[in-house]
């Protein structure tokens, strides 16, 4: 099978290194930025083509000869990409994260009968799968929580943050409304809204925040109760909305000595230095996932937990792990017919599937990610 890969950044990196030790996959990966793609060059089974993903006519050149296309470019990117490829009647596995609604594109990827699989990272991705798991295990759900964050291993003054994935997308956390489901009713919260605490074994203290984190699970799975936060060093919040509300994180043009610029443009070439995981710098990514609801008159309680950390054996980023690894085992599923559904299918799709969860859940502790599970009946 010949598997393209849209986006050589940290996670579309790791992705084609994992993918390119299988010799039953032919890997492309390809980029328009030439120093990303010579890291990949000097990696066996790999090949790089340099070209400009923001245009569909050159992404349809790229992913010509592919039978599977994982996307990985910037969300802003990233539905006109989705599209792109389901236009071109590949299959794709992607993990763009874009804002727009992906279902707008089902009846396209049923017509040119492709399995177009999202969100396929690790919040969202492996969060909506194990919902979406509980979802067929229970009778009913009343409420999900999920927490979930991406951090630097060592704290540096003044932010305590290191952008894990693209920074562009990190800020886009801080500036979308956060829906989530109360009572049966959706909600919308400003973004880093409600922070509260929490303490995780192994990582010390993080405050939670709002996030617009969802996303198709507000739709697919019937539950009352729903929320996403994302989560930082104590600190992070006050920081982030002193540049939003001051402006820094508008993209509507203000004049500057008789130029027209946008705040975002000019917040990013300050922030991204600042904000850049330097090579070698370890990270970690730390996530809790709690489902209640009830079976057989009884109720319950499943909950997912994953600290995972920089492998410094592949000096692969544990955000880079865990998001891409994600993506290469829906792949390698795919290519063993495991999940063969036509359409727009959301993590949460293959969550109710017990052999894809099954399969997923191997593939990542074969990787030396392990979610661990805890079943309590509540009374």
């Amino acid at each position: 099978m010949h598997i393209c890969i849209l986006g050589a950044g940290r996670v579309g990196s790791a992705m084609a290194i994992d993918l390119a030790k299988d010799k039953q996959f032919d890997i492309t990966v390809a980029d328009h930025d030439s120093n990303a793609l010579q890291k990949l060059k000097k990696i066996k089974g790999i090949i790089t083509l340099r070209g400009d993903l923001s245009k569909p006519a050159a992404v349809k050149r790229l992913i010509s000869e592919a039978d599977l296309v994982i996307d990985a470019v910037p969300g802003y990117l990233g539905f006109q990409t989705f599209k792109t490829v389901i236009e071109s009647g590949k299959n794709i596995v992607d993990i763009a994260f874009f804002a727009e609604d992906p279902f707008k594109l089902d009846a396209l990827a049923k017509k040119n009968e492709v399995i177009a699989i999202m969100d396929c990272g690790v919040a969202p991705g492996m969060s909506n799968v194990l919902v979406g798991h509980v979802s067929q295990l229970l009778d009913e759900i009343h409420r999900a929580l999920i927490y979930v964050g991406g951090l630097p291993v060592v704290r540096e003054w003044p932010y305590e943050y290191k952008a894990v994935f693209s920074p562009i997308d990190v800020i886009e956390e801080y500036t979308r409304p956060a829906r989530y489901v109360e009572n049966g009713q959706q909600v919308i919260r400003e973004a880093l809204s409600d922070p509260e605490l929490l303490d995780f074994p192994g990582v010390g203290t993080l405050e939670a925040f709002n996030t617009d984190g969802l996303r198709t699970l507000m739709r697919t799975i019937k539950c009352p109760n729903m929320k996403e936060k994302t989560m930082r060093y104590p600190g992070h919040i006050d920081k982030m909305k002193v540049l939003r509300e001051t402006g820094f994180f508008s993209d509507k043009p203000i004049n500057v000595n008789g130029s027209r610029i946008r705040p975002i443009d000019f917040t990013s070439k300050l922030l991204f230095p600042m904000w850049e995981l330097k090579e070698g710098e370890e990270d970690l990514t730390v996530m809790q996932i709690m489902v209640e609801g009830s079976r057989k008159g009884k109720k319950y309680r499943y909950s997912y937990f994953l600290l995972d950390r920089f492998d410094p054996a592949t000096n692969a980023t544990s955000m880079a792990r865990t998001t891409g690894y994600t993506a290469t085992v829906v792949a390698r599923m795919i290519s063993q017919r495991l999940y063969q559904n036509k359409g727009v299918s959301p993590p949460e799709f293959l969550g109710k599937k017990k052999e894809c969860v099954e399969f997923i859940l191997q593939g990542l502790k074969e990787r030396g990610i392990e979610y661990q599970e805890t079943i309590e009946e509540i009374h």
